[in-house]
């Protein structure tokens, strides 16, 4: 029970005395999730309409590879996208290995699938008659696929919320490929796993704790806004 209040009297100590490094650090986490959980989603989404909606040939095979992928262990992207980013790697000129790009880039490869997954589900699980009523008022494609996104919204918001949760909480990637440099690609996670592994358990508790708080918060944001688009409805 020390160990726990001693993490938690430092958090409180650390958020409260503007310690420039911790907010550095939230900041930058912040920032790598909402990139990478846009860029998931965006494609995700999409995605997951398609797989839904759409009769093609090998649908049954990519929405088998998409839920596979939903349990990819997240050191295995890492090296992978190492193994890209390198510079003997096919995408090594572009010099994002160790940087918060390459975070990003392996997140998003993460959320991806939990944003296509999830979407499809959720789409799947609208009443097919209101896309086809939709169809038949004479809507096209976009508007139909609107009014199925507004009936799914809630679910739709859960995968957003799923999606961030993803990229947040990542710790294995970002270490391989963010290198967890002081001042340029130390995330929450990986501060987290450092200060662990130095014996510093205290200060690891305490960054701990300030990543939940920056989950809490934006997940209280987003049942908020999500409040105010049932409200409307």
């Amino acid at each position: 029970m020390d160990f726990l209040g001693e993490g938690f009297r430092r958090a409180l100590s650390l958020l409260l005395s503007g310690d420039r490094e911790v907010y550095g650090i939230a900041f930058l986490t912040f920032k790598v999730a909402v990139v990478a959980t846009a860029i998931a989603c965006a494609a995700g989404i999409p995605t997951g309409f398609l797989l839904a909606t759409r009769p093609f040939w090998g649908r049954r095979a990519a929405l088998t590879v998409v839920n596979t992928a939903l349990a990819f262990p997240t050191v295995v992207v890492g090296l992978l996208l190492y193994g890209l980013l390198s510079r003997r790697g096919p995408l090594g000129g572009f010099g994002w290995l160790y940087t918060w790009q390459a975070i990003v880039i392996g997140d998003v490869l993460l959320a991806f699938p939990i944003a296509a997954a999830l979407s499809a589900a959720a789409v799947q699980g609208v009443d097919p008659r209101i896309r086809r009523t939709a169809e038949t008022l004479g809507a096209g494609p976009w508007r139909a696929a609107w009014t199925v996104a507004r009936e799914a919204r809630f679910a739709l918001a859960a995968v957003i919320t799923a999606a961030f949760g993803q990229t947040v909480a990542e710790v294995g990637a970002a270490m391989i490929v963010g290198g967890n440099i002081r001042g340029a690609t130390r995330t929450l996670t990986t501060a987290v796993a450092l200060y662990a592994a130095q014996g510093d358990f205290g200060l690891a508790l305490a960054l701990g704790v300030v990543l939940l708080l920056l989950a809490l918060l934006v997940n209280v944001a987003l049942q908020v806004l999500q409040g105010r688009g049932g409200s409307r409805g």
